[in-house]
């Protein structure tokens, strides 16, 4: 019998983290991608591997019993590719990210890390599947999380600044105006999976907790989010970045004057060494430059808006 190694892989990071929240984290994907794996393991195995307890999860007797061999495999994995690759001199990089920074942000941009550096051939891998850093031939991953990335080297890149969001014509027909935070509450509220930007926003503000603010559709994806504000579904917090060229022209409008900084980031996150290789470096340092002009702006076009 074979048994899917991504679901292993997912055993593996739980196991090692003691919360489904992060270990996807550590994966790139949502919480739900990894439980679904979890279970897919589970009923191919017809035995219980983990446990959810009050802070986390556990492994079973049966869990544990797997989970040090299993680990040790995946490093085996890793070093094995490590070395391989390091064995060859190709002149590319493989750049994993979601598809909402990489087509809002990361794609426009390339152009001017191609001037600079023409002999370097950038691949990006737009997913929300499951990213293992440590054993996929991706050498640097653009993550969005808290940071907390075990066994890898982690760099801060930027945190979004978020804005509500709506479509004119969605303002146009409201017989209310907006014109503080506590104002939003009565409008329908769009979300991310998470569901939870809009509480935080409305505290930095000035909103205690009001269950109005977890109501509302929600959206795996920023680009979906933005999507249905344009078709005049209700108010969107999005990053100031993705919706920009939305607002410039004229599909969205931001609502209110008060930017706020998203509480996950945006991490540059490589296996431990990966620098030492002239590309990876070389994008590196690009990329942190283009996020640092980027929030400047993010900065003075909030304090305009």
């Amino acid at each position: 019998m074979t048994y899917p190694l991504q679901a292993l892989r997912t055993f593996v990071e739980v196991g090692q983290r003691g919360s489904v929240k992060a270990a996807a984290q550590a994966l790139h994907v949502t919480p739900g991608a990894v439980s679904q794996q979890i279970r897919l393991l589970e009923d191919r195995l017809g035995v219980v591997l983990l446990e959810r307890e009050r802070l986390g999860m556990r492994l079973t007797k049966a869990g544990a019993s797997v989970y040090p061999k299993l680990l040790e495999a995946f490093l085996q994995i890793d070093k094995a590719v490590d070395t391989l690759e390091a064995t060859t001199s190709r002149k590319s990089l493989t750049v994993s990210t979601v598809a909402t920074f990489a087509a809002s942000w990361l794609v426009p941009r390339l152009g001017r890390f191609k001037q600079h550096n023409p002999d370097i051939e950038v691949r990006v891998e737009a997913t929300s599947e499951l990213v293992d850093l440590r054993r996929a031939r991706v050498d640097i991953a653009l993550r969005h999380g808290l940071g907390n990335y075990p066994g890898l080297d982690v760099m801060h890149l930027m945190a979004p600044v978020l804005v509500p969001v709506a479509s004119p014509a969605f303002l146009k027909d409201q017989q209310e105006s907006i014109t503080d935070a506590a104002d939003c509450l009565r409008f329908p509220l769009l979300h991310d999976s998470d569901r939870a930007d809009w509480a935080l926003w409305l505290n930095a503000h000035g909103v205690h907790e009001d269950p109005r603010a977890e109501r509302g559709s929600a959206f795996e994806d920023e680009f979906l989010l933005i999507r249905a504000a344009e078709a005049g579904q209700g108010l969107a917090l999005v990053a100031q970045a993705y919706a920009r060229s939305e607002i410039e022209a004229g599909r969205l409008v931001q609502v209110l004057d008060k930017p706020w900084p998203a509480r996950f980031a945006y991490y540059l996150v490589t296996r431990p060494g990966a620098a030492t290789r002239p590309e990876v470096k070389a994008f590196m340092d690009w990329i942190c430059q283009e996020a640092a002009t980027s929030m400047q702006i993010d900065q003075i076009s909030a304090s305009h808006a």
